[in-house]
């Protein structure tokens, strides 16, 4: 695992740059749709590919190790083979999962113990078996087990927290580096920040995080429902401190606006959820603004799902098809519009990118962020 940084934004802290891994590279900053259960629902691989131009997906250790199971990923040579995906993958620990499974888990020195959501069978998630999980999952960035902090979150609450974190991170890195990955290929090891939306806390699990000197570095428990002025505020601390020779990855983070001024303080990779879930509910994002496809006022409109994307795909497709199969509910409804937004979800990190280059990102950012979350 190698990083190359390429170039600073002069007026931000935005940048370039490649991530070198076994399986391809990842151009930076990214956007990393997310396949939970070895899919990005309603999209198949090669369409990840081509429109959608995917360098990286994620994938979840907690819905994996659930179904299918470690077992059958092993025999299939790991999730790559098994999902026919060769290029980069990133798995989340699984933390946040036990997170929202807040009546159904017990978090302790050693681990946390929960009920599954599928069957109500008791599993234990501690920070080794998590990694034995990720050795066989098979992803190239595996992350370490952390606790999500709520929000709101009492300080005391998050400090002890955060200190488990930090403890479940020691234990995290001895067991990697006492195993060895099963497929041939290199696997590295990402450390999460913690700290909920408190200064100094953020400031010492930064430091923390940093002293590891880990491949990747990235920042958790701030896409839980704080406002965005404290997710830009913490996110700012965050890569003010951690190394700027390594890779930023905000987890879960975000809405068009919320990665274009996180880019701005330094975040080089992105996940959500929300791209393929609004699709999916006929919420679509464009350089225009927010569409809500399932809208009568879209009933004789054949224009182009978005106009000013380069994307041939999204303007292959007119708002009118898209909202007629939206209500008769044909499944290729889903398919269009999951294609669509991560299209755009992508390309919008790509402009990011030439715009750093090109030294105008900030007065770019600027520009289209006035269209952005306009409700159309």
């Amino acid at each position: 695992m190698k990083f190359e940084l390429h170039q600073t934004d002069p007026k931000s802290k935005a940048r370039t740059g490649r991530l070198h891994t076994d399986h391809g590279i990842v151009h930076t900053p990214i956007f990393m749709p997310v396949g939970t259960q070895a899919t990005v629902k309603a999209v198949e691989q090669d369409l990840l590919l081509e429109p959608i131009s995917s360098e990286i997906i994620l994938a979840n250790t907690y819905h994996l190790y659930l179904r299918p199971g470690i077992e059958l990923l092993e025999k299939a040579g790991g999730i790559h083979a098994f999902m026919a995906w060769d290029k980069p993958l990133l798995t989340d620990s699984g933390g946040y999962q036990v997170y929202s499974l807040s009546d159904r888990r017990k978090i302790t020195e050693e681990g946390a113990r929960f009920f599954a959501h599928t069957d109500g069978s008791k599993h234990m998630f501690s920070p080794e078996f998590v990694m034995q999980v990720q050795r066989s999952i098979g992803a190239d960035i595996i992350m370490a087990f952390d606790e999500c902090t709520p929000y709101p979150c009492e300080y005391k609450y998050a400090q002890n927290s955060m200190h488990m974190t930090h403890r479940w991170l020691d234990r995290c890195v001895s067991a990697f580096n006492d195993s060895s990955p099963l497929y041939g290929y290199e696997q590295c090891l990402s450390p999460i920040v913690q700290g909920s939306v408190y200064k100094d806390l953020r400031i010492q699990s930064s430091e923390y995080i940093a002293s590891k000197g880990l491949d990747v570095n990235a920042i958790g428990g701030l896409s839980v429902g704080e406002p965005h002025e404290i997710l830009y505020e913490m996110t700012d601390i965050c890569t003010g401190i951690l190394p700027h020779s390594k890779p930023r990855y905000l987890m879960g983070v975000g809405l068009p606006e919320n990665i274009l001024e996180c880019i701005s303080l330094g975040i080089d990779m992105f996940d959500c959820v929300l791209p393929s879930r609004n699709a999916r509910h006929g919420l679509l994002y464009t350089f225009d603004g927010v569409i809500n496809i399932k809208n009568a006022k879209w009933k004789e409109d054949f224009s182009a799902i978005d106009k000013k994307s380069r994307s041939s795909f999204s303007q292959k497709y007119s708002k009118a098809y898209l909202r007629h199969l939206f209500q008769v509910k044909e499944y290729l409804a889903l398919q269009i519009a999951s294609v669509h937004n991560l299209s755009f979800f992508v390309e919008l990190t790509k402009f990011a990118r030439q715009h750093i280059t090109a030294g105008d990102f900030t007065e770019w950012k600027t520009g289209v962020l006035k269209s952005l979350t306009i409700r159309l």
